[in-house]
């Protein structure tokens, strides 16, 4: 399935509470439990003013659907094509 980054913008994100990123988490996976399994989120990184999402999807309208369900700004969505690491070098 592929894989995507979700950068959205929010200003202030690196200073959202527990509280917070909890309300947002749970938000997200009751969408997700509605859209089906075809769509699944990995993780994501929270910095000052955005937070980067990996989603793994069919394609980028059900990144898309999701982001507009659960009121999530998705400024840029972007198809991973590969992905290297430190062992790449080797």
């Amino acid at each position: 399935m592929p894989k995507f980054v979700i950068e959205r913008e929010i200003p202030g994100a690196g200073k959202l509470t527990k509280d917070q990123l909890h309300a947002i988490s749970q938000t997200s996976c009751g969408v997700l439990r509605q859209m089906g399994p075809e769509i699944q989120w990995v993780e994501s990184f929270v910095t000052d003013d955005k937070i980067y999402c990996i989603y793994n999807a069919p394609d980028e309208a059900a990144v898309r659907k999701h982001a507009q369900l659960g009121g999530f700004p998705a400024n840029r969505v972007s198809q991973v094509r590969t992905m290297i690491d430190p062992t790449t070098a080797e």
